[in-house]
């Protein structure tokens, strides 16, 4: 960059790296100063008017000390014959020197230089790999490694490259995989595998959101700010348990192409004055770092509710939260998950904080019979025929997911032990029989869920759920 406004403006510039010492950028000779540049820096300044120096790497700049102030000195002395001294660090700068002339920040690639870099990337490797990204998995991998330098877009598709071959686009998603490498690990937040053979019976209306979600999540920041739009934040899924809300988080991941990490909120809360605070704000800063990504938030009421109950503690670290939630600008889709949606804050409602709020019913028939065929398939290896589908299907009146899952896993287990045998039509209908699903061990707390969704949400699916007991 250095070296186009040497040219445009025609003017010389000096450069200084402790790896090639002094030297001029459009030259080849150097001269070695012990790496101690600023004694040869002030005699430059002092014999030549108009002089232009850059300080590559500087270092120990943060603070009031003997070198700082040296160098505070030396921007005097440029002063006085109209030079210039530029200085290139990664560290914080002291305030007088930040104070002394123009401070400026060099950001991450933006989304056209990166699609550059890997145009160029994929044009010197495809005569010697097999390159099979089209133009739509190129945006994509635009968009997925946000946040990286030059360097590490160039290690990160290089390494891709080495290891598998090739670049197919089931090696999209391992691209942003090795982010939450580059950042120390926060003990609130843990990586979650997924299963890229993952299926989720059901829940079409939800699925039919994601999908259309899904293309503004990945649109380029130049389309979002010509539309003054902002990626999808997230959604907040709340319903009866054990139907289908943190699997929805892996759901997510899976179909869009994203690491999923779990965030423990509650493990963030600290005895010490401003420690809990302080783990809020470091977590907060992972998410951002290793965006994009889902988040996902089981049970947000545990969490979330303490700040009802007068403490202070609790409402500083949920107005963290909240004001990470609105006002964030990293990729992050966040997926949270309640059981007893009346515990949280009214303030976590507002518009603008979740892009939507699903409510989950039990399962409805085809929902059940989908399911049913699932599992039958996945763990007994059975195809179900219609007549003892129907039968089945009015056994499990009223069962969660994990209530099916439960039943049909529970014949696994003895076919795993007698033999494929024990898998009949009769011990199928047994086994469900025995199942006291939560719409009968729990029918107030069906009742009290399903009255708040269907008043203050929108429903994942597009037909009403089982019966309850009255």
């Amino acid at each position: 960059m250095l070296k186009e406004v040497a040219k445009e403006l025609n003017i010389g510039i000096t450069y200084y790296t402790d790896s090639k010492q002094v030297c001029t950028l459009n030259g080849d000779a150097s001269v070695d100063v012990d790496s101690d540049p600023l004694p040869y820096i002030a005699t430059a300044f002092r014999k030549n008017r108009n002089a232009t120096f850059a300080f590559g790497d500087v270092k120990r700049i943060g603070e009031d000390n003997a070198y700082s102030r040296e160098v505070l000195n030396i921007l005097y002395l440029a002063k006085e014959t109209n030079g210039t001294l530029l200085l290139i660090t990664a560290d914080p700068v002291w305030s007088r020197l930040a104070q002394f002339g123009m401070l400026t920040t060099l950001d991450y690639p933006d989304m056209e230089e990166r699609i550059s870099q890997i145009r160029a990337f994929i044009a010197r490797y495809r005569g010697q790999y097999r390159i099979e990204w089209n133009e739509e998995d190129l945006r994509m991998a635009g968009t997925l490694l946000r946040g990286f330098s030059e360097i590490q877009i160039e290690n990160i598709l290089s390494t891709a490259l080495v290891s598998k071959k090739r670049l197919g686009r089931e090696h999209l998603y391992e691209l942003t995989g090795q982010k939450s490498r580059l950042y120390s690990t926060v003990s609130s937040i843990q990586t979650v595998k997924v299963d890229r053979r993952l299926t989720v019976s059901g829940l079409d209306a939800l699925k039919e959101w994601l999908n259309a979600k899904k293309n503004v999540f990945f649109a380029s920041d130049e389309e979002l700010s010509e539309r003054d739009l902002t990626t999808p934040k997230g959604i907040l899924l709340a319903g009866v348990p054990g139907c289908g809300k943190s699997l929805s988080a892996k759901m997510v991941a899976k179909e869009w192409e994203l690491p999923l990490f779990r965030f423990d909120i509650g493990t963030v809360y600290d005895k010490w004055v401003g420690e809990s605070e302080k783990k809020m704000k470091d977590a907060l800063r992972f998410i951002d770092n290793v965006s994009p990504c889902v988040v996902w938030i089981d049970e947000i009421e545990k969490a979330l509710s303490v700040s009802d109950t007068g403490n202070d503690t609790g409402k500083r670290v949920l107005g963290q939260f909240l004001f990470w939630l609105q006002e964030s600008q990293s990729r992050v889709f966040l997926v949270a998950t309640a059981n007893d949606v009346t515990a949280l804050p009214s303030e976590l409602f507002r518009k603008g904080r979740f892009s939507e709020v699903f409510f989950i019913d039990l399962p409805n028939e085809s929902e059940r019979k989908a399911v049913i065929r699932q599992y039958a398939s996945q763990s007994l290896h059975i195809f179900i025929d219609d007549a003892d589908m129907e039968e089945l299907l009015k056994a499990s009146e009223g069962f969660s997911y994990s209530d099916i899952e439960y039943a049909i896993k529970e014949i696994a287990q003895r076919a795993l032990l007698e033999g494929q045998a024990v898998i009949t039509r009769e011990s199928l209908l047994e086994t469900f029989g025995k199942i006291v699903p939560i719409s009968q061990s729990n029918p107030d707390m069906v009742k009290r869920i399903r009255k708040w969704g269907s008043e203050r949400a929108v429903a994942a699916s597009s037909k009403s759920g089982g019966k309850i007991n009255e």
